[in-house]
């Protein structure tokens, strides 16, 4: 497996976000979590990443432990996180934004990468020399994203990528979520609208009250009667 979490668990102050946590992410494979608001997939992965320390349990990444590995060597290590609310250098360019994102490549690499990011996203291309804050919603998730894959991550966390979004831009966005996952790129998506989540997803985990309650087939998950109740409004 690329990622193993055991027990994982976190705390803001006395209040415990995870609760012995289990879940996988296998080469190649786009695993959803879904949850209600509070549930605590955000928090899961901030604490993957690093941002959100662990208090008990264990991440491994490749096989070596990453429970206490401050989080820049986890982007150099290969994972990336697309944020939450885009969390865009409203100021600087596009290119500017992508650039930093590729701060853990040599930089004979950065320019290849945003070859890359262009042909992936060509309206970034035609707005590279503007301020990241101009863009709209939907071109700013667009960015966030790229500005990950700058990274070349071994695995891409992708919190909320919807949240925000008109229908037809999350339309565009699952679309994209799509083509990464056709070139092979190995993704845990977060995200509240469990029906896109678990439509483009291979495997799937329903969170709630920073516990995992349900587990399987992203296929068998969008059958499950109390997943179409809770989650899909069926």
């Amino acid at each position: 497996m690329l990622l193993e979490i055991t027990g994982l668990c976190s705390h803001y102050g006395r209040i415990r976000a995870l609760d012995g946590v289990d879940l996988s992410v296998g080469d190649s494979e786009l695993v959803a979590i879904v949850g209600a608001n509070g549930a605590g997939k955000t928090t899961l992965l901030r604490t993957i990443s690093g941002v959100q320390p662990a208090s008990d349990g264990s991440i491994r990444f490749r096989g070596a432990d990453i429970t206490r590995t401050p989080p820049a060597k986890r982007v150099r290590l290969g994972i990336a996180q697309v944020p939450e609310g885009r969390q865009m250098f409203a100021p600087m360019s596009v290119e500017d934004n992508l650039i930093l994102g590729g701060f853990t490549r040599p930089r004979h690499e950065i320019d290849s990468s945003l070859e890359t990011v262009y042909g992936l996203f060509p309206r970034l291309k035609e707005r590279r020399r503007q301020p990241a804050g101009t863009l709209s919603g939907g071109e700013q998730q667009m960015l966030a994203i790229a500005r990950a894959l700058m990274a070349k991550p071994d695995l891409l966390l992708m919190d909320e990528p919807s949240m925000g979004l008109a229908p037809r831009i999350v339309e565009r966005i699952f679309d994209t979520i799509r083509e990464l996952r056709s070139t092979g790129v190995t993704m845990l998506l977060v995200e509240q609208n469990a029906f896109a989540a678990l439509s483009v997803a291979d495997r799937g985990y329903v969170l709630e009250s920073g516990r995992i309650v349900l587990a399987g087939r992203a296929s068998e998950l969008l059958a499950d009667d109390r997943v179409k109740a809770a989650y899909l409004g069926l």
